[in-house]
């Protein structure tokens, strides 16, 4: 055994351990503890898993004399084999930050003010009360995140679908998972991944689109590295604007203006067919849609696809190539698609060539549409994001009863008369002010959605009654009528699903701060205060605890797509994660979903019929039952539509957002860490050198970006992003203002636009303007280490120094 010492912020990926195709990934166990501390000093190791991105690696939390001290990986973990992303690795520091919230705060005469939970409950339970008296169910809204557990998620869809009858229920997720899930509808008549994170170690092409991995999935990543370190490595096929460590490693980077997604996809589906690299008896056995989709298709040569995504024509053919003829085919897909012009129909196209080629249910075939949040999974199978538990259907009476039965309570009392409530339809509600009262968990909308101007103006109005349960002040607090102080991860027990079906328990390791509650107390308590009972007057939800509510939901899932019913607190302690379905027929989860064929879209049992690419439109039941009577892949074609916002004389770039390495989402929790926000302290904007040359800035400039809806002011980052497109993280908020009070939140400048299909908005094809403001004589405090790594030599790389090292265990054979 040797251990390593890596300063993590300056090697986020840590040591190589190369493995070639078909091998076994080896362990690599990272550890970062408190001030030096010693690992045998600590009082005891708690069951975790990754807090801060989608990937769900398994950690371990060190504990001593009652307090969180540091992380280390889990080496059984099926996940990351020990390995610990660098945001999990410092940011577990924001628990002990001093500026938690520990007791409740309500609004008196314009001012939060602290008092104690029956006063913050009572003052709920009673506007609760007056709204269902006097407006109804549809005056609730409730508004999650995707980082709460899978016992929390159930209990607040149980009692806003069951208790109060609301459909207005919604998650952060419709920013970054939407999409993912109504793709997988959209070709599988269901949620569920397809692929697993094993198929990196048997794929021979790895295809990411829209997928900044090195970034958003760290780990994930280094598994990829590590592949290509080993024999045989993968090609890999990058499809983003941005020069990402993906796109650095790729065989072929095709970097599209963003909104033209479509018209790509197109172009290299059009390659595949006009080579026939399809495999004819698997669509003919398996799918339908084939005949439109060559039809389609045949409109885009490459050509005409390269005119419309400005990309040379010869990449596509080559791009086409790799996945035309690939042995084994691995895709991903994030928000480079799912945030951008026609998210959904961009996501199928992914889709349509894993069938077309029968790249399905096989070790290195298949399709990953990722998620972006720790238990984006979690909101979608237990209905906290619109859906419905189990991944039943709204539109099927059938399902509507079964859950009723689950509830004990009448069919009619679960909304089921149109279409779940999304987001952004949520947020119009309670600026028209038929929403009088909205519950918002675990995120910040005053920083994280589109037009934040006009976000504050909704969540400010005195007619809606604004509920925050968090951990820390945030923007969105300062709007709130009561804030409930809730337990961070760490501080209570629950499971949590990651993006390819691994489930993991996370142990209490220590007590919340104050007067803190875990969000599942939160619900309950609310729940037993207005008395909700089911047909039997029995309690509503029924369970207690975690566990309990765990037990629940194996019940509701049983015979669903997402089955837990073998699994239990006692199989997921000490285990490396187990994949749903678990039940009966596969007691150990299940690696990878639809093979032989065999898929969850007969018209009675799948989770939805379909919608119209293009405009959105649902399918009816009777349309969906003639598509698709066998059940089976259903391969829908797009025709590409122009952005609804393309750059333009005025607003000559394309803007487009996201994140960065070491932030997550507004940095409520990384933000305080000291290691990750002195990697990227402030916002930046990226521009490509031409770009700079023609309007005469230099690194580190301070420039403006306007769009139609406002103005950032940030430092420029010269860099190798291509020419036409300014990208900003979206991390810094409202209240990160500079000198001049100049805002620097990238959503001033989104549009409130919307995939028709996902309802996901759109963060990546704003059209923007820029110019110089004035010069300076320091870089931008962009990363060195990734996307926006400079074009200037000048600029000092990023490092963490001594409090950023991180141990590695590597064994003597994985040595490098």
């Amino acid at each position: 055994m040797t251990d390593n010492k890596r300063d993590r912020i300056a090697e986020p990926w840590g040591t190589r351990t190369p493995y070639g195709k078909g091998g076994h990934w080896p362990e690599r166990v990272d550890m970062h503890l408190v001030n030096g501390l010693a690992p045998e000093a600590v009082d005891r190791w708690v069951q975790s898993a990754s807090v801060l991105h989608s990937n769900g690696d398994g950690l371990d939390i060190a504990v001593k004399d009652g307090r969180i001290v540091g992380i280390r990986g889990r080496s059984v973990d099926r996940v990351n084999r020990g390995r610990v992303d660098t945001k999990d690795l410092f940011g577990w520091q924001a628990n002990a930050s001093t500026d938690r919230l520990t007791t409740p705060l309500v609004r008196e005469n314009g001012k939060l003010v602290e008092t104690d939970w029956d006063t913050a409950m009572n003052r709920i339970v009673g506007r609760s009360k007056e709204l269902l008296d006097t407006v109804g169910p549809s005056a609730f809204g409730f508004y999650t995140s995707g980082q709460l557990f899978l016992e929390e998620y159930y209990t607040q869809g149980v009692i806003a679908h069951g208790a109060i009858g609301t459909n207005h229920v919604d998650g952060n997720t419709r920013l970054c998972t939407a999409t993912a899930a109504e793709a997988l509808k959209e070709s599988f008549g269901c949620d569920g991944q397809p692929g697993s994170y094993t198929d990196v170690d048997h794929a021979d092409v790895i295809a990411l689109f829209g997928h900044n991995v090195a970034e958003t999935q760290t780990v994930l990543w280094m598994r990829m590295l590590d592949r290509l370190a080993g024999d045989d490595p993968p090609a890999i096929v990058c499809v983003d604007p941005r020069p990402t460590p993906v796109a650095q490693h790729a065989t072929v980077h095709l970097a599209p203006m963003p909104g033209t997604n479509v018209a790509l996809m197109n172009g290299l589906l059009h390659e595949i067919l006009r080579n026939d690299w399809v495999d004819h008896d698997y669509v003919d056995a398996h799918a339908v849609g084939f005949d439109e989709l060559r039809k389609r298709v045949a409109e885009f040569p490459p050509e005409r696809a390269a005119k419309i995504c400005d990309v040379p024509a010869e990449d596509i053919r080559e791009a086409a190539r790799l996945l035309g003829t690939a042995h084994a085919l691995l895709s991903t897909v994030l928000q480079g698609f799912y945030q951008s012009h026609q998210a959904t129909a961009a996501a199928v196209q992914v889709n349509n060539i894993h069938i077309v080629r029968g790249m399905l249910g096989r070790p290195g075939c298949g399709i990953l549409q990722m998620n972006g949040q720790p238990t984006a999974e979690n909101t979608r199978e237990c209905g906290a994001d619109g859906d419905l538990a189990g991944f039943r259907n709204w539109s099927n009476d059938s399902h509507i009863e079964e859950l009723a039965r689950l509830w004990n309570i009448d069919a009619l009392q679960i909304p089921h008369y149109a279409p779940p409530t999304h987001a952004m339809q949520m947020f119009r509600y309670a600026e028209q002010g038929t929403l009088r009262l909205l519950w918002i968990s675990a995120t910040n909308p005053a920083v994280s959605l589109p037009e934040l101007r006009r976000i504050r103006g909704i969540l400010g109005q005195d007619r809606l009654f604004v509920i925050v349960q968090d951990i820390f002040c945030t923007e969105t607090t300062e709007l709130a009528d009561v804030v409930l102080p809730a337990a961070a991860w760490g501080e209570k027990t629950g499971t949590f699903t990651n993006a390819d079906r691994t489930v993991h328990l996370s142990e209490k390791a220590v007590d919340p701060p104050g007067a803190a509650r875990p969000d599942l107390d939160i619900f309950l308590d609310y729940a037993r205060r207005m008395d909700f009972r089911d047909n039997d007057g029995a309690p509503l939800p029924s369970w207690t605890d975690a566990e309990s509510a765990f037990e629940a939901w194996k019940r509701c899932s049983a015979g669903r797509p997402c089955d837990y019913t073998a699994l239990s607190y006692d199989k997921l302690r000490g285990s490396g994660g187990v994949q749903w379905p678990c039940n009966a027929d596969s007691p150990d989860g299940t690696e990878r979903l639809y093979a032989n064929g065999r898929f969850w879209a007969s018209p009675e049992y799948c989770e939805a019929y379909g919608k119209d690419l293009i405009t959105g439109a649902p399918l009816e039941p009777t349309e969906y039952r003639a598509m698709n009577p066998a059940g089976k892949a259903i391969i829908k074609a797009a025709e590409y539509i122009s952005p609804h916002e393309p750059p333009r004389p005025e607003y000559p770039f394309a803007l487009t957002t996201g994140r960065t390495l070491y932030q997550f989402h507004t940095r409520t929790k990384t933000g305080r860490v000291p290691q990750l926000q002195a990697a990227a302290p402030e916002v930046w904007v990226e521009v490509s050198q031409a770009d700079a040359q023609r309007l005469a800035i230099a690194e580190g400039d301070v420039v403006e970006v306007g769009t139609p809806r406002g103005s950032v002011t940030a430092k420029a980052r010269i860099c190798g992003i291509r020419t036409g497109v300014l990208f900003l993280p979206f991390h810094y908020g409202y209240w990160d203002v500079d000198a001049d009070g100049h805002h620097r939140a990238a959503n001033e400048l989104t549009i409130t636009d919307w995939d028709p299909v996902s309802k996901q908005p759109l963060y990546k094809t704003a059209a923007a303007k820029l110019h110089r403001i004035n010069g300076s004589t320091s870089p931008a405090p962009a990363p060195t280490t990734a996307a926006s790594a400079p074009v200037s030599v000048d600029v000092d790389a990023t490092s963490g120094g001594a409090v950023a090292e991180a141990t590695e265990a590597l064994t003597s054979s994985e040595t490098p």
